[in-house]
Parts: C-alpha cells; sequence; structure tokens
C-alpha cells in the first residue's frame, strides 16, 4: 500500500486489483481512519455489572472487581486506556487506541460472562442478553 498526504487527506492507493491487495486496502485505510478519530475523539466503552454483591471500585490505576468469587479481582489499566466506575455497576474503559479499549472490555467481561438464566454478569451496555426459562418443577 502506498499511502500520501495531500491538502490534508491521507490517500491509500494499492499497486495492483488482486483480491488480496483489494482487502488490504480496506484494512489499511480503516486502521488510518480509526486512529485519526481515536485522537480527535476518544473510543468508549461501557460495562455493566448485574448480581447480588457484584461491584467494581477504582483507586489509582487499578480496577478491583467483585464478581461473587472468594477473592476480588485486580486488573491494572494498559498503558494508553482509562478506566473509570461513575457508579459501582457501571465501568467506563476510554482511549484513543480502538483495539486495546475493545481487548481490555473483553478481558473484563471475560472474568464472569453474563448467564442466561438470570442475567448476573458483566456485559457490554449494549448487549441483550437472550433469558432461558429455568426448570419447570415436577408434576
Amino acid at each position: 500500500m502506498t499511502i500520501e498526504i495531500e491538502n490534508n487527506e491521507i490517500l491509500v492507493s494499492r499497486p495492483n486489483d488482486l483480491k488480496r491487495e483489494r482487502a488490504l486496502h480496506g484494512l489499511t485505510r480503516t486502521l488510518l481512519r480509526n486512529m485519526v478519530q481515536g485522537v480527535h475523539e476518544s473510543f468508549k466503552k461501557t460495562l455493566q455489572i448485574n448480581g447480588t454483591g457484584y461491584h467494581a471500585q477504582k483507586s489509582g490505576k487499578t480496577l478491583t472487581l467483585f464478581l461473587g468469587y472468594s477473592h476480588p479481582i485486580e486488573l491494572q489499566d494498559p498503558e494508553g486506556v482509562e478506566s473509570a466506575c461513575p457508579n459501582q455497576t457501571t465501568i467506563e474503559i476510554t482511549g484513543i487506541d480502538k483495539e486495546k479499549v475493545g481487548q481490555y472490555a473483553a478481558d473484563i467481561r471475560a472474568k464472569r460472562p453474563p448467564e442466561p438464566y438470570k442475567g448476573k454478569g458483566v456485559k457490554y451496555s449494549t448487549e441483550k442478553i437472550r433469558r432461558k426459562a429455568g426448570k419447570t418443577g415436577k408434576k
């Protein structure tokens, strides 16, 4: 790929029209767009915690999660990514690198993914949890 800057515009051009080159052209263009967008306005992911006794707290660069295990889970914010807890059941992750923000959010969610019966766990704010009916009683 050839990347050029002309008149405050970034131009990406490909050497030929092979299928792989076309795919890499789109990838390169999107990665550059995400870099510019991240510097202009930070990327943000919001997580919600559901469950009795489940909560999070923030102190310095350490995020502490209480998710029903026998011990609290402590996570350090990666470089270039910040997390905040506006309340005990909400975590907001912001940063200029879209990939790092998404990966950190996925790492937090993986500590206790939402379960389909009661909906307990850590979920994205936009995520819908498909609920299942529990066992029916014996008749």
